[in-house]
Parts: C-alpha cells; sequence; structure tokens
C-alpha cells in the first residue's frame, strides 16, 4: 500500500472502530472512536504494516470498519480507512496524489491479518477477538500525547 509521504513524521496513531462506515465513501474523513492510540514505536510498527499490504483485488461493497488518524506534533497528517470485506483503502490527507487516495489491498495477507488482529486487540469483544473479563470500554488508553 502507498502511504502518504508525511507517514514519516507520524509521532502517534489513532485505531479507530469506524461508526456509520457506509458514509466513508462520500466523507471527508474518520468517524468513529478512538480505541487505542499507538506512540513512537507501536505507530511506525502500525504504519509499517499497513505500508507492507500488497495488492488486491477489491470487491464491491466499501463499508470500512477500522481506521487510523496520524499525528505529528502540529497535528493530524492523513486518515486511513480499510474495508477488510471488499480489500478496499480510502486515504485523506492535504496533497495526496489520486494513486494513494484510493488503493486496494490483500486482506488475506500476513500483514493484513496482523494489522486487523491488532485492531481487534483495541475492543475486547470484538467478533473474532478473544473475551476478556472486563467489562466492554473498562480498558485504559493513553491520552494523546
Amino acid at each position: 500500500m502507498l502511504l502518504p509521504a508525511s507517514h514519516v513524521r507520524a509521532e502517534f496513531v489513532e485505531a479507530v472502530r469506524i461508526t456509520g462506515p457506509a458514509g466513508h465513501l462520500t466523507s471527508r474523513g474518520l468517524s468513529g472512536e478512538v480505541v487505542e492510540v499507538w506512540v513512537a514505536e507501536e505507530a511506525r510498527e502500525v504504519l509499517r504494516l499497513a505500508g507492507e499490504l500488497p495488492d488486491g483485488e477489491q470487491h464491491r461493497c466499501f463499508v470500512p470498519g477500522w481506521g487510523l488518524r496520524a499525528h505529528d506534533e502540529a497535528g493530524p497528517l492523513f486518515e486511513i480507512a480499510f474495508c477488510f470485506r471488499c480489500h478496499g483503502v480510502r486515504v485523506w490527507g492535504p496533497g495526496l496524489p489520486p494513486e494513494v487516495r484510493g488503493q486496494n489491498f490483500d486482506a488475506g495477507s500476513a500483514a493484513a491479518l496482523e494489522l486487523l488482529a491488532r485492531f481487534r486487540a483495541c475492543t475486547p469483544g470484538t467478533p473474532g477477538t478473544p473475551s476478556s473479563p472486563a467489562a466492554p470500554n473498562s480498558r485504559s488508553h493513553p491520552q494523546r500525547p
């Protein structure tokens, strides 16, 4: 997957559980709940996984469930919405070329499966993730730096 050039400046990355996924086809950015914040090395690792997503064939739905929002010290750099059903990606950010804004990926690749596992680990009780003895939404999340 082609990441925006600004990804090298990212200091932290928010994992977003997308709400209202059908609206993301025409939206101007992600909407949803920030369920985790990855900082420093974790942020770089998540962006590395996204960058390693191999090209794939898109199916038609684009109903994304997960997203990333990358930030540097000045504010948001870019946002990415992932649809693991249709293998589509939508990227928002200033000055992005068309080939970065809309992409497809292989959702069965090792990088995609690892990225999806990391997303799901942020929300215990999500279908396909291990159950947690903690109540939903009781997990403490680091605050933005």
